[in-house]
C-alpha cells in the first residue's frame, strides 16, 4: 500500500483511536471486525490448530501453540489483514519512514493452561535501527476467545514507546487487553508487552497481525510463505501488502521489474529493468538527463526553449 503524503501532514486531523495509539501507544477499536467472520476464521484454522506442536523455548512458551502462512489456512484472513480502519492507523504510525508499508506477520497464538506469563519486550528490537523516533512496526492483536486477566490476556505498558522505548523502566504501570472477538488491540512496535500468564481451565486463542516499514526485512518470509502461484489469486492490494510490490527506489524487484510479473510464470525471454522511482526522484533524474542531452535544433545553449 502505498503511502498517501497527505493522510500524514501533522496538521491532517486524526481519529480518537490514532490519536490513543500515537500518545499511549495502543488502542482498542471495540468491534473492529464482525463476530461471524471471527467465526469463519476459527473454523478454517482449528484442524492446523490441532495439528501444531507447543512451542520450544522460553520466549514462544512452552504452553504455547504458533503457527503462521494465515493467508493460506482461511480464505476469511484477506477481510482481517485488509481491514481499513486497521491499514489507517499503520499508515499514521509507519508512514513517515516509508514509501509504502507491509505485512511483516500474520500468526495464531494459542496459550493453553499452564502458560507462563511471556517476557515483556518491545517487538522493534528485531531490527537495530535507530530507536527512539522511528517506528518500525504495528501490531494488530485480534482475540478469537476472549480475552481475559485470567487467561493471558496481552499485557501493555502505557506510554512506554517511541522515546520512552530507550527507558529502561516505564513510568506508567501495565494495563490488562481485555477484549472480545471482533475487537482489534493495536499497538505499536515500540510499545513494552507481553502475553499474561494463563491461569484458566481454558485455551486463549487469538491472532497477530503485524504491518512494518516496507523497506524492512519482515518477520514472516512473505515470499516463501506465499509463493507466486499462490499470491498471484490475491486480490492485488493484498498481492502488494504480502511484497509483491517494489518499495521505490527500486527495492525488492526481480530482474529489476516488479515481482507480481512472476504472476504470469517465470519469464521465458530476459526482461529490461525498468525505474521505480519515487515522483520527487523522478522529477531530479529528468532534470539531470536532458542537463546532459545535446542541444537541440531550435534551443538556446542555456536549455531553454528558443523563442
Amino acid at each position: 500500500m502505498v503511502i498517501n503524503p497527505a493522510a500524514l501532514d501533522a496538521a491532517a486531523p486524526r481519529s480518537t483511536a490514532g490519536h490513543e495509539l500515537m500518545d499511549q501507544g495502543f488502542t482498542i477499536l471495540r468491534g473492529a471486525a464482525p463476530t461471524s467472520l471471527v467465526a469463519r476464521v476459527i473454523e478454517d484454522l482449528a484442524p492446523r490448530s490441532a495439528a501444531t506442536p507447543f512451542c520450544e523455548g522460553g520466549f514462544y512458551g512452552e504452553r504455547t501453540k504458533r503457527f503462521g502462512r494465515l493467508l493460506i489456512r482461511s480464505p476469511h484472513m484477506a477481510d482481517l489483514v485488509m481491514n481499513s480502519a486497521i491499514l489507517d492507523l499503520a499508515e499514521l504510525a509507519l508512514g513517515n519512514w516509508c514509501d509504502r508499508i507491509q505485512l511483516n506477520l500474520a500468526q495464531a497464538i494459542e496459550l493453553h493452561p499452564g502458560a507462563l506469563a511471556q517476557f515483556p519486550h518491545r517487538d522493534q528490537d528485531m531490527w537495530q535501527g535507530s530507536l527512539g523516533e522511528v517506528e518500525y512496526l504495528v501490531n494488530v492483536m485480534w482475540p478469537l476467545t476472549r480475552f481475559t486477566e485470567e487467561n493471558g490476556a496481552t499485557i501493555l505498558w502505557p506510554r512506554s514507546h517511541g522515546a520512552e522505548a530507550l527507558v529502561e523502566e516505564p513510568k506508567e504501570a501495565p494495563i490488562i487487553a481485555e477484549a472480545e472477538p471482533g475487537d482489534a488491540i493495536v499497538f505499536l512496535g515500540s510499545t513494552l508487552h507481553g502475553a499474561g500468564e494463563n491461569r484458566s481451565d481454558g485455551v486463549r486463542r487469538g491472532i497477530i497481525i503485524s504491518y512494518c516499514l516496507g523497506w524492512l526485512k519482515p518477520y514472516e518470509n512473505q515470499w516463501l510463505a506465499y509463493p507466486p502461484e499462490i499470491a498471484r489469486d490475491f486480490a492485488p492490494e493484498l498481492a502488494a501488502l504480502a511484497g509483491y510490490a517494489q518499495h521505490r527506489p527500486n527495492l525488492g524487484n526481480f530482474e529489476g521489474q516488479c515481482p507480481s510479473v512472476l504472476f504470469g510464470g517465470y519469464p521465458e525471454e530476459p526482461l529490461a529493468a525498468i525505474d521505480a522511482l519515487r515522483p520527487d526522484q523522478s522529477a531530479l533524474l529528468a532534470d539531470y538527463v536532458a542537463a546532459q542531452r545535446p542541444v537541440g535544433e531550435g534551443e538556446r545553449g542555456d536549455g531553454a526553449l528558443a523563442a
